[in-house]
């Protein structure tokens, strides 16, 4: 999944950057809320993480653009203000859930987690598809109908979890990268084929589908 973190605190937004990425994130980093606004409504995030008290413009305006624009990717709110009417700013501009700081790296993850499934409308508990168990906290794939468990390299892992979530869909090599990849990564479309076959080996060739000129199937015929 990939992730925007809007957050101007240098040493916050790199540490936070560093663990989020050992969460199975790709991460992109947006330090005002200009930059954060332009890179929300321009590239397909999975999730935002916005600070509040942003430079350049508040993040309550970066988010009420975004909704304004019809940009319904779910949003944390990250913030130090405590007070409760500034909370319900923060649903009223379309937050989708919020946290306050100090905070444990531990229940933000959580907390995306619950963003990501409620966005699929699956239910609370592992992500289960196509015979495939995947453990978000631990990285590893579990096949149901042996047992076995795998272990999945990073972007193995971001790699799975996007075709998991989108079972029975033709997704391009493109959409997959901008999902897979953070920006300042190159997203070559051999490398990616070679983390599909890695895949494939794995968990069986069956398992993803190509269509020619038109990318991958996961787990069942396209809809």
């Amino acid at each position: 999944m990939r992730l925007l973190l809007v957050e101007d605190d240098v040493l916050l937004s790199g540490r936070l950057r560093g663990e989020l990425e050992q969460a199975g994130f790709a991460v992109d980093i947006a330090d005002n809320g200009v930059d954060a606004e332009f890179m929300g409504g321009s590239e397909p995030y999975d999730v935002v993480v916005l600070d509040l008290g942003l430079p350049g413009r508040s993040g309550l305006d970066v988010l009420r653009h975004w909704r304004e624009a019809g940009r319904l990717l779910p949003v944390l709110i990250l913030t130090a203000r405590d007070a409760w009417y500034e909370k319900v700013d923060g649903f009223k501009a379309g937050a989708d859930d919020y946290l306050g700081k100090p905070f444990h790296t531990a229940e933000l993850v959580a907390r995306l987690q619950a963003l990501l499934r409620r966005g699929v409308a699956r239910p609370h508990g592992p992500l289960r598809v196509a015979g495939l168990e995947l453990n978000e906290d631990a990285q590893t794939a579990r096949v149901l109908a042996t047992g076995e468990m795998l272990e999945l390299t990073g972007v193995e892992f971001r790699l799975l979890r996007y075709l998991m979530r989108h079972p029975g869909q033709v997704l391009s090599k493109t959409r997959l990268a901008e999902h897979v990849y953070d920006f300042d990564t190159e997203r070559d479309s051999n490398v990616l084929e070679v983390y599909v076959n890695r895949l494939r080996r794995k968990f069986g060739h069956a398992l993803i589908t190509t269509r020619r000129g038109q990318g991958y199937v996961f787990g069942a015929d396209p809809i």
